[in-house]
Protein backbone atom coordinates (compact mmCIF):
# COMPACT_ATOMS: atom_id res chain seq x y z
CA UNK A 1 0.00 0.00 0.00
CA UNK A 2 1.52 3.27 -1.09
CA UNK A 3 2.05 6.20 1.38
CA UNK A 4 -0.48 8.17 -0.63
CA UNK A 5 -3.01 5.76 -0.03
CA UNK A 6 -2.42 5.14 3.24
CA UNK A 7 -2.55 8.85 3.82
CA UNK A 8 -5.67 8.89 2.04
CA UNK A 9 -7.26 6.12 4.13
CA UNK A 10 -6.44 7.83 7.19
CA UNK A 11 -8.63 10.97 6.41
CA UNK A 12 -11.32 9.03 5.40
CA UNK A 13 -11.50 7.70 8.27
CA UNK A 14 -10.23 10.39 10.11
CA UNK A 15 -13.51 12.01 9.20
CA UNK A 16 -16.11 9.90 10.28
CA UNK A 17 -14.56 10.12 14.00
CA UNK A 18 -13.99 13.81 13.64
CA UNK A 19 -17.96 15.23 12.60
CA UNK A 20 -19.82 13.65 15.23
CA UNK A 21 -17.35 14.58 17.83
CA UNK A 22 -17.55 17.73 17.31
CA UNK A 23 -21.40 17.26 17.57
CA UNK A 24 -20.86 16.03 20.96
CA UNK A 25 -18.41 19.09 21.98
CA UNK A 26 -21.07 21.44 21.50
CA UNK A 27 -23.80 19.52 23.17
CA UNK A 28 -21.38 18.92 26.26
CA UNK A 29 -20.28 22.40 26.52
CA UNK A 30 -23.66 23.14 27.32
CA UNK A 31 -23.91 20.77 30.07
CA UNK A 32 -25.24 18.06 28.25
CA UNK A 33 -24.20 14.68 28.30
CA UNK A 34 -25.09 12.61 25.33
CA UNK A 35 -24.21 8.94 25.62
CA UNK A 36 -26.32 7.88 22.44
CA UNK A 37 -23.79 8.58 20.33
CA UNK A 38 -23.58 5.15 18.55
CA UNK A 39 -27.05 4.66 18.11
CA UNK A 40 -27.75 8.69 16.79
CA UNK A 41 -24.51 7.62 14.45
CA UNK A 42 -25.66 3.84 13.68
CA UNK A 43 -29.44 4.32 12.93
CA UNK A 44 -28.37 7.74 10.72
CA UNK A 45 -26.25 5.11 8.83
CA UNK A 46 -29.20 3.35 8.30
CA UNK A 47 -31.80 6.16 6.74
CA UNK A 48 -28.82 7.64 4.81
CA UNK A 49 -28.33 4.53 3.26
CA UNK A 50 -31.92 3.76 2.35
CA UNK A 51 -32.86 7.11 1.30
CA UNK A 52 -29.70 7.02 -1.01
CA UNK A 53 -30.57 3.77 -2.47
CA UNK A 54 -34.57 4.64 -2.75
CA UNK A 55 -33.65 7.97 -4.67
CA UNK A 56 -30.61 7.39 -6.32
CA UNK A 57 -29.41 11.08 -4.76
CA UNK A 58 -26.36 10.82 -1.62
CA UNK A 59 -27.33 14.09 -0.50
CA UNK A 60 -30.96 13.59 -0.25
CA UNK A 61 -29.39 10.17 1.78
CA UNK A 62 -27.14 13.12 4.19
CA UNK A 63 -30.07 15.09 4.63
CA UNK A 64 -32.50 12.37 5.90
CA UNK A 65 -28.91 10.83 8.51
CA UNK A 66 -28.98 14.45 9.92
CA UNK A 67 -32.60 14.53 10.17
CA UNK A 68 -32.93 11.03 12.49
CA UNK A 69 -29.59 12.13 14.32
CA UNK A 70 -31.20 15.37 15.02
CA UNK A 71 -34.94 13.66 15.68
CA UNK A 72 -32.84 11.23 18.45
CA UNK A 73 -31.50 14.20 20.11
CA UNK A 74 -34.46 15.69 20.50
CA UNK A 75 -35.82 12.60 22.31
CA UNK A 76 -32.58 12.95 24.77
CA UNK A 77 -33.38 16.70 24.97
CA UNK A 78 -36.92 15.92 25.91
CA UNK A 79 -35.73 13.82 28.75
CA UNK A 80 -33.23 15.38 30.28
CA UNK A 81 -33.78 19.01 29.80
CA UNK A 82 -38.08 19.12 30.07
CA UNK A 83 -37.98 16.50 32.59
CA UNK A 84 -34.89 16.41 33.86
CA UNK A 85 -34.06 12.79 33.79
CA UNK A 86 -30.49 10.79 34.50
CA UNK A 87 -28.59 11.70 31.36
CA UNK A 88 -26.75 8.60 31.35
CA UNK A 89 -29.08 6.35 31.83
CA UNK A 90 -31.15 8.39 28.78
CA UNK A 91 -28.24 8.55 26.56
CA UNK A 92 -27.85 4.49 27.08
CA UNK A 93 -31.41 4.08 26.22
CA UNK A 94 -30.44 5.97 22.93
CA UNK A 95 -28.21 3.51 21.86
CA UNK A 96 -30.26 0.72 22.69
CA UNK A 97 -32.99 2.40 21.00
CA UNK A 98 -30.90 3.65 18.09
CA UNK A 99 -29.34 0.11 17.32
CA UNK A 100 -32.81 -1.06 17.11
CA UNK A 101 -33.86 1.51 14.67
CA UNK A 102 -31.06 0.94 12.48
CA UNK A 103 -32.01 -2.72 12.42
CA UNK A 104 -35.19 -2.16 11.12
CA UNK A 105 -34.69 1.36 8.93
CA UNK A 106 -31.90 -1.23 7.21
CA UNK A 107 -33.11 -4.73 6.90
CA UNK A 108 -34.63 -4.51 3.48
CA UNK A 109 -31.16 -3.23 2.22
CA UNK A 110 -28.70 -5.51 3.83
CA UNK A 111 -26.18 -6.58 1.70
CA UNK A 112 -26.68 -3.99 -1.26
CA UNK A 113 -24.48 -1.50 -2.18
CA UNK A 114 -24.90 2.08 -3.36
CA UNK A 115 -22.44 4.69 -5.70
CA UNK A 116 -20.12 6.07 -3.21
CA UNK A 117 -20.20 10.21 -3.32
CA UNK A 118 -17.15 11.27 -5.71
CA UNK A 119 -14.17 12.90 -5.42
CA UNK A 120 -13.97 17.02 -6.18
CA UNK A 121 -10.73 17.71 -7.11
CA UNK A 122 -9.64 21.09 -5.75
CA UNK A 123 -8.27 23.30 -8.80
CA UNK A 124 -4.32 24.05 -8.27
CA UNK A 125 -4.18 22.41 -4.83
CA UNK A 126 -5.05 18.51 -5.52
CA UNK A 127 -1.48 18.66 -7.47
CA UNK A 128 0.82 19.22 -5.14
CA UNK A 129 2.64 15.98 -4.20
CA UNK A 130 1.15 13.79 -1.56
CA UNK A 131 -1.07 16.35 0.22
CA UNK A 132 -2.85 17.31 -2.90
CA UNK A 133 -4.28 13.87 -3.13
CA UNK A 134 -4.16 13.15 0.33
CA UNK A 135 -6.40 16.27 1.46
CA UNK A 136 -7.49 18.25 -1.62
CA UNK A 137 -8.99 15.23 -4.12
CA UNK A 138 -12.03 14.38 -1.35
CA UNK A 139 -15.38 14.29 -1.38
CA UNK A 140 -17.77 17.40 -0.39
CA UNK A 141 -18.34 16.05 3.46
CA UNK A 142 -14.68 15.45 4.16
CA UNK A 143 -14.26 19.21 2.67
CA UNK A 144 -16.90 20.07 5.32
CA UNK A 145 -15.84 18.66 8.37
CA UNK A 146 -12.58 20.92 7.17
CA UNK A 147 -14.65 23.70 7.60
CA UNK A 148 -16.51 22.85 10.34
CA UNK A 149 -13.62 22.67 13.09
CA UNK A 150 -12.85 26.39 12.67
CA UNK A 151 -16.07 27.67 12.48
CA UNK A 152 -17.07 25.60 15.22
CA UNK A 153 -13.79 27.00 16.94
CA UNK A 154 -15.23 30.55 16.08
CA UNK A 155 -18.60 30.28 17.78
CA UNK A 156 -17.90 29.23 20.76
CA UNK A 157 -14.95 31.33 21.45
CA UNK A 158 -14.86 33.91 19.18
CA UNK A 159 -18.51 34.84 19.13
CA UNK A 160 -21.08 36.11 22.28
CA UNK A 161 -23.02 32.83 21.07
CA UNK A 162 -20.79 30.86 21.91
CA UNK A 163 -19.84 32.51 25.51
CA UNK A 164 -23.63 32.27 25.88
CA UNK A 165 -23.46 28.20 25.09
CA UNK A 166 -20.41 27.94 27.72
CA UNK A 167 -21.78 30.13 30.05
CA UNK A 168 -25.06 27.80 30.27
CA UNK A 169 -22.57 24.94 30.61
CA UNK A 170 -20.14 26.28 33.47
CA UNK A 171 -23.35 27.79 35.49
CA UNK A 172 -26.62 27.76 33.90
CA UNK A 173 -28.14 29.42 36.90
CA UNK A 174 -25.61 32.77 36.35
CA UNK A 175 -27.03 32.76 32.88
CA UNK A 176 -30.30 32.48 33.77
CA UNK A 177 -30.04 35.44 35.93
CA UNK A 178 -28.36 37.31 33.01
CA UNK A 179 -31.98 36.95 31.14
CA UNK A 180 -30.43 33.84 29.23
CA UNK A 181 -32.93 30.98 28.05
CA UNK A 182 -30.75 28.17 29.57
CA UNK A 183 -33.69 25.66 28.01
CA UNK A 184 -33.34 26.70 24.65
CA UNK A 185 -29.61 27.28 24.53
CA UNK A 186 -28.76 23.48 25.40
CA UNK A 187 -31.75 22.50 23.25
CA UNK A 188 -30.58 24.06 19.87
CA UNK A 189 -27.11 22.72 20.94
CA UNK A 190 -28.36 19.23 21.72
CA UNK A 191 -30.35 18.69 18.83
CA UNK A 192 -27.44 20.21 16.34
CA UNK A 193 -25.45 18.14 17.99
CA UNK A 194 -27.67 15.18 16.79
CA UNK A 195 -27.50 16.39 13.35
CA UNK A 196 -23.73 15.88 13.37
CA UNK A 197 -23.61 12.74 14.61
CA UNK A 198 -26.25 12.24 11.65
CA UNK A 199 -23.91 13.53 9.44
CA UNK A 200 -21.43 11.70 10.54
CA UNK A 201 -23.47 8.25 10.10
CA UNK A 202 -24.59 8.65 6.78
CA UNK A 203 -20.87 9.87 5.80
CA UNK A 204 -20.24 6.25 6.35
CA UNK A 205 -22.83 4.79 4.56
CA UNK A 206 -22.50 6.82 1.46
CA UNK A 207 -18.98 8.02 1.22
CA UNK A 208 -16.54 5.61 3.37
CA UNK A 209 -18.08 2.50 3.34
CA UNK A 210 -21.31 2.50 0.80
CA UNK A 211 -22.98 -0.30 1.58
CA UNK A 212 -25.18 -1.54 4.43
CA UNK A 213 -24.96 -4.33 7.30
CA UNK A 214 -26.06 -4.23 10.38
CA UNK A 215 -23.43 -3.35 13.04
CA UNK A 216 -21.47 -1.80 10.83
CA UNK A 217 -20.32 1.23 12.97
CA UNK A 218 -18.93 -1.53 15.22
CA UNK A 219 -18.83 0.73 19.01
CA UNK A 220 -17.10 3.43 17.30
CA UNK A 221 -19.25 5.67 18.57
CA UNK A 222 -18.13 5.55 22.19
CA UNK A 223 -14.87 6.38 20.64
CA UNK A 224 -16.48 9.33 19.76
CA UNK A 225 -17.18 9.92 23.53
CA UNK A 226 -13.77 9.81 24.59
CA UNK A 227 -12.38 11.61 21.97
CA UNK A 228 -14.93 14.52 23.14
CA UNK A 229 -12.88 14.24 26.14
CA UNK A 230 -9.46 13.56 25.02
CA UNK A 231 -10.07 16.70 23.13
CA UNK A 232 -10.61 18.50 26.06
CA UNK A 233 -14.01 19.98 24.69
CA UNK A 234 -12.27 21.64 21.98
CA UNK A 235 -12.87 21.61 18.35
CA UNK A 236 -8.76 22.07 17.21
CA UNK A 237 -7.86 19.01 19.80
CA UNK A 238 -11.06 17.20 18.22
CA UNK A 239 -9.09 17.46 14.95
CA UNK A 240 -5.80 16.36 15.84
CA UNK A 241 -7.30 13.48 18.28
CA UNK A 242 -9.71 12.28 15.34
CA UNK A 243 -6.76 12.32 12.55
CA UNK A 244 -4.72 9.93 15.47
CA UNK A 245 -7.79 7.66 15.72
CA UNK A 246 -7.82 7.35 12.07
CA UNK A 247 -4.46 6.73 11.60
CA UNK A 248 -5.32 3.40 14.33
CA UNK A 249 -7.88 2.21 11.92
CA UNK A 250 -5.95 2.31 8.67
CA UNK A 251 -2.79 0.81 10.40
CA UNK A 252 -4.37 -2.10 11.75
CA UNK A 253 -4.68 -3.49 8.56
CA UNK A 254 -0.98 -3.65 8.30
CA UNK A 255 -0.58 -5.09 11.56
CA UNK A 256 -2.07 -8.08 11.12
CA UNK A 257 0.11 -8.61 8.11
CA UNK A 258 2.71 -8.67 10.58
CA UNK A 259 0.74 -12.15 12.37
CA UNK A 260 -0.40 -9.77 15.53
CA UNK A 261 -3.86 -11.12 16.43
CA UNK A 262 -6.72 -9.55 15.00
CA UNK A 263 -8.79 -9.23 18.62
CA UNK A 264 -5.15 -7.66 20.02
CA UNK A 265 -5.79 -4.71 16.78
CA UNK A 266 -8.98 -4.43 17.41
CA UNK A 267 -8.18 -3.55 21.03
CA UNK A 268 -5.85 -0.54 19.69
CA UNK A 269 -8.59 2.27 19.69
CA UNK A 270 -10.01 1.46 23.21
CA UNK A 271 -6.36 1.07 24.64
CA UNK A 272 -5.39 4.27 23.24
CA UNK A 273 -8.45 5.62 24.46
CA UNK A 274 -7.60 4.75 27.87
CA UNK A 275 -4.05 5.80 27.62
CA UNK A 276 -4.76 9.40 26.55
CA UNK A 277 -7.54 9.55 29.15
CA UNK A 278 -4.98 8.71 31.91
CA UNK A 279 -2.23 11.02 29.87
CA UNK A 280 -4.43 14.04 30.19
CA UNK A 281 -5.68 13.08 33.73
CA UNK A 282 -2.22 13.74 35.35
CA UNK A 283 -1.36 16.31 32.86
CA UNK A 284 -3.98 18.53 33.80
CA UNK A 285 -2.72 17.96 37.58
CA UNK A 286 0.44 19.09 36.60
CA UNK A 287 -0.02 21.92 34.83
CA UNK A 288 -3.30 22.90 37.25
CA UNK A 289 -5.09 24.15 33.68
CA UNK A 290 -8.53 21.73 34.52
CA UNK A 291 -10.43 24.84 35.99
CA UNK A 292 -9.58 26.28 32.35
CA UNK A 293 -9.50 23.91 29.63
CA UNK A 294 -11.37 20.86 31.61
CA UNK A 295 -15.28 19.63 31.48
CA UNK A 296 -17.90 21.53 31.30
CA UNK A 297 -18.70 22.63 35.29
CA UNK A 298 -22.42 21.90 34.86
CA UNK A 299 -22.42 18.49 32.90
CA UNK A 300 -24.68 16.49 33.62
CA UNK A 301 -26.41 18.86 36.34
CA UNK A 302 -30.29 19.46 35.48
CA UNK A 303 -31.36 22.85 35.49
CA UNK A 304 -34.19 23.86 37.55
CA UNK A 305 -35.81 27.37 37.37
CA UNK A 306 -35.42 29.03 40.82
Amino acid sequence: MSIVLIGSSIVTAATFFLIPTLGEILTERSGILNLGVEGMVISSAAAAFAVTYLTGNAMIGVLAGMAVGGILALIHAILSITFNRNQVVSGISLTVFGTGLSGLLGRDFVGRTIAALQPIPILGLSDIPFFGPVFFNKDILVYASFILVPVLWFILFRTRIGIVIRTVGENPAAAYTQGINVILVRYLCVILGGMLCGLGGAYMTVAWMPAWTEGMTGGRGWIVIALTVVALWHPITAFLGAYLFGMFHVLQFSFQLSGIPVAFINMLPYLSTIAFLLAWGILLNKQKVKRIIGAPSALCVPFEKG
